[in-house]
């Protein structure tokens, strides 16, 4: 188990290469859910420094907050609501570039100006969210989707 995160610089794709052989570290004998996602969100907001980086879980036909890095959050989101419960909805990942152009946008903080939702899927089930947001506009393209989506696979193996 690997227990220092390696700040790098770099472009967001080198980034993004020196971060995943550090989580699978991270998660490497460890089978305890909150700490694997406790420090994924935590390795992913030291890396990128993003506004928030957190986990919703799926509980009957909501998201319940899981664990985070960041401003205090809100607790509950309604299947189909907001990016978060539209992404649950969807099964798909969904990048915002301005928040408060998606329809029913659900806003924590109105600090949150971007955001990236990509679904936790296992065997075919979506049992949760990562939710990342970010202070600038137009953060998150189809690069931190490739990415985000080989890290919170991780959580499978």
């Amino acid at each position: 188990m690997a227990e220092d995160l390696h700040i790098i610089q770099g472009s967001k794709e080198e980034q993004y290469q020196a971060l995943i052989p550090q989580i699978k570290g991270l998660l490497t004998g460890e089978n305890n859910l909150v700490a694997n996602l406790a420090n994924m969100a935590a390795a992913l907001k030291e890396q990128f420094g993003w506004f928030w980086v957190g986990f919703y879980l799926v509980d009957q036909n909501e998201l319940v907050l899981g664990p985070f890095q960041g401003p205090v959050a809100c607790t509950r989101i309604q299947k189909g609501r907001g990016v978060c419960g539209t992404s649950w909805t969807q099964e798909k990942t969904l990048i915002v570039p301005d928040v408060e152009k998606f329809p029913g946008h659900i806003a924590c903080s109105s600090l949150s100006k971007s955001e990236i939702v990509v679904p936790l899927i296992n065997e075919g089930q979506i049992w949760g969210v990562l939710d990342v947001d970010s202070s600038e506009y137009n953060q998150f393209n189809e690069t931190d989707q490739l990415y985000l989506e080989q890290i919170v696979a991780l959580l499978n193996d």
